[in-house]
């Protein structure tokens, strides 16, 4: 993946994050987007920043790409499986978003393993 791909994906999914809380505000209170939101904006915020510092050289690249594709693939599952359920009544699959919240801490992980491994290399 190249990291304007990652660019693209932290805009989408800012844009779902902002129109999942606006939802949650007003149409579907209680139903759990609020925290949907929340991971989608969040981890916007976090697939530009991890594209920066792969591209400042701030982190070994390969481990990097795996911890912000985790962020996109993490944040999708739970997000996903959280507003299928408020909409639909229905889940991606059995543990799809505690699935997403574990993939989520594994990158993060996998993140900081990035830089350590730069700061080693230096």
């Amino acid at each position: 993946m190249t990291l304007p791909f990652f660019v693209l994906m932290a805009g989408l999914m800012g844009a779902a994050g902002v129109a999942l809380a606006a939802t949650a505000a007003h149409a579907a209170p209680g139903a759990g987007l609020d925290s949907a939101a929340q991971i989608l904006l969040v981890h916007a915020v976090a697939l530009l920043a991890g594209s920066a510092a792969v591209a400042a050289g701030l982190t070994w690249r390969p481990i990097a790409i795996a911890a912000l594709m985790g962020f996109v693939l993490g944040a999708l599952l739970f997000a996903g499986d959280v507003t299928l359920r408020a909409f639909v009544g229905h889940r991606l699959f059995p543990m799809a978003a505690p699935t997403g919240g574990s993939i989520l801490i594994l990158s993060w992980i996998a993140l900081s393993v990035a830089a350590a491994v730069r700061l080693v290399r230096s």
